[in-house]
């Protein structure tokens, strides 16, 4: 076959010449590297321990002394060693420091609790002079309806002195006063609250 029939895809002859050449110095390479690992395992093989021998019997260990006798290498016990000084013991590791519980969570704040007019301003009466000559004394209850702005509206008598002037003076008294309205779900409303006015000489 001449150069010109040769086809395209054919190597030429020096081209496979470099190829054989590389494979057979490849193999080379190879038998080299593993005639060395085989050296290399013999030598490491014949560092290891020789194995028992068949026949040869090993004496057992001593059993180990009971404590406070003599040990085994007949050296004593430390405290001999050291004069009769004792070994410092070993404690244990005190407890760890309890975790404290987690804290509760902050409760929502209550809603304002329901309550009766409470006297934020509350002049004291003016004792009437004719009561006064009289010599008349005693408690007044009133029953007073206050509003929504804290203004009492309403005054009733529900318990009486004795004193006509004594039972007018407490009236004039409280329409002066000035009140802190009901409160119910948190709103103010109009409430009713009783109040005993004592008259004394």
């Amino acid at each position: 076959m001449s150069a010109a029939e040769k086809p395209a895809w054919m190597p030429s002859r020096k081209a496979l010449l470099v190829a054989a050449l590389a494979f057979v110095a490849g193999l080379l390479l190879f038998l080299a590297l593993w005639l060395d690992q085989r050296d290399n395992n013999r030598f490491y093989r014949s560092l290891e321990a020789p194995r028992s021998v068949a026949g040869q019997v090993f004496e057992p260990l001593p059993v180990p002394l009971p404590a406070g006798e003599e040990t085994a290498s007949g050296m004593g016990t430390i405290e001999e060693d050291v004069g009769g000084v004792e070994a410092p013991v070993r404690r244990p590791a005190p407890p760890a420091a309890p975790v404290a519980a987690p804290a509760a969570p902050t409760p929502a704040p209550a809603p304002i609790a329901d309550r009766d007019p409470t006297p934020v301003r509350s002049p004291a009466p003016r004792y009437p002079r004719e009561a006064q000559r009289r010599g008349e004394s005693g408690t007044v209850v009133l029953r007073v309806h206050v509003g929504v702005d804290g203004e009492p509206e309403d005054i009733d008598l529900v318990e009486g002195s004795g004193s006509r002037s004594l039972d007018r003076a407490a009236v004039d008294a409280v329409r002066r006063w000035r009140f802190e309205p009901a409160m119910r779900q948190g709103r103010p409303v109009e409430g009713v609250i009783q109040v005993p006015i004592t008259f004394t000489l």
